[in-house]
């Protein structure tokens, strides 16, 4: 996918091509198209020079089997590009030191946006996604007009205090909570109650700036993958746990999406084939038993008390409440179920789990853990972690930031020259 080439771990030259002739999305004749080979020989030196800097040219030309002159060619665009630098000298292993090149994150900023059923988190990231400012809005979801003009709001603010910088603003990035296609489209967000919204359309008229739309949990495991615990993980899911339930799912180091690209609506897979009916129009599905509406809707119940929120029941767990601490046991027992049927289903290395529940690790792990223990198969269990997101809330901002990253550097700096 276009999005995921500069997140893919290389193991050789000819993957690296293969990879980003997919980004292209053309065939390339056995003859070969020059200028489009050149294009993809800059796009796999530019990754290197992001995800092992500093580093030599020398280096890199090992690493990828180019010739020493090729990189050099490249790596000079990529300086007057202005999205490489010269640092200096480095160590020499014999011979000559080697000038060392550094990739420039402030040449650009882009931005990343969560847009979740109650709230809208918004950053502004350099280039190497970086947070340079963070925003978060409440809404009432009074109706979509409302909440897309909330979200012009957020965007033009971090727009408008974004530092001076070569590119200026390069991109959008905007994970939400539902099926979106690829012409940024959002289908249907359930939670949300919005059909056929055309999201990208709407904020690439108002700011003139390209945008990337996808789910909010596809955006969280590539923040995983590319910022958080999954670095160094080729198969893992990420279990983004809001209003919701959702999940992202990396194969092999990509992300994959499904044969039609909507994969990973776990919180829909029924746990109760006789439950409550669900917004999706289901019966049972898992987030209407280990989501944050979930454990809200129980809480209010329990507690009678109809205006409780998340940041009240942790402070209550906090302070020793044993009805609270009670409630998300009861959640992290439930989370565990969805929990056995990935493991059993997809035999991940890493699941993570995030969003705002990601606060109360505290009392969700044990009972999650005793549930995993007791009903997933011990083979698929044996060499699996299981975590608490490290980024807290922020996977999925991070991961739409580099959404919007990856696809200036495939249309923009890799594929037009500056002059």
């Amino acid at each position: 996918m276009r999005e995921n080439v500069f997140h893919v771990k290389i193991s050789s030259l000819e993957k690296e091509r293969q990879a980003i002739r997919a980004v292209w999305g053309q065939n390339m004749k056995q003859t070969g198209d020059l200028n489009l080979v050149k294009k993809i020989n800059k796009s796999i030196v530019l990754h290197h020079i992001r995800t092992n800097s500093p580093i030599s040219r020398a280096r890199i030309a090992e690493i990828t089997g180019l010739t020493k002159a090729t990189v050099s060619s490249l790596v000079n665009e990529l300086i007057e590009s202005s999205v490489v630098e010269e640092i200096g000298v480095g160590e020499s292993s014999g011979g000559r030191k080697p000038m060392m090149l550094l990739f420039n994150g402030t040449a650009g900023y882009a931005i990343g946006v969560d847009l979740g059923v109650n709230d809208i988190l918004a950053v502004l990231t350099d280039l190497s996604g970086k947070i340079i400012r963070e925003v978060r809005v409440q809404h009432d979801n009074a109706s979509v007009e409302k909440v897309v003009q909330l979200l012009k709001t957020t965007i033009r603010g971090l727009i408008e205090g974004a530092p001076e910088s070569v590119y200026g603003i390069i991109g959008i990035g905007i994970g939400v909570p539902g099926i979106c296609d690829e012409s940024g489209n959002l289908l249907f967000a359930p939670n949300l109650g919005w059909e056929n919204v055309p999201l990208k359309q709407q904020i690439e008229e108002t700011f003139n700036i390209p945008v990337v739309i996808d789910n909010e949990a596809n955006a969280g495991a590539v923040g995983e993958k590319q910022f958080g615990a999954g670095k160094d993980t080729a198969n893992l899911v990420y279990v983004s746990i809001g209003i919701g339930i959702g999940a992202g799912i990396i194969i092999k180091g990509d992300l994959y999406r499904g044969a039609t690209g909507f994969s990973g609506e776990i919180g829909h897979i029924s746990i109760q084939h006789d439950g409550p009916k669900c917004s999706c129009g289901s019966l049972g599905c898992w987030e209407l038993y280990a989501s944050e509406h979930a454990l809200l809707t129980q809480a209010r119940r329990e507690l009678n008390d109809d205006t409780v929120d998340l940041e009240a029941l942790l402070s209550k767990a906090e302070a020793g409440d044993p009805k609270v601490i009670a409630l998300f046991e009861r959640l992290g027992y439930y989370l565990g179920v969805g929990v056995v049927n990935i493991i059993n289903g997809y035999n991940p290395e890493y699941i993570i789990l995030g969003g705002r529940l990601a606060s109360s690790e505290r009392w969700l792990m044990k009972p999650l853990l005793a549930l995993l223990e007791k009903r997933s198969l011990p083979h698929p269990r044996k060499q699996l972690k299981v975590a608490f997101s490290e980024l807290s809330d922020r996977s999925t901002v991070l991961g739409a930031a580099s959404f919007a990253v990856a696809t200036f550097f495939v249309e923009t700096t890799v594929s037009v020259d500056r002059n």
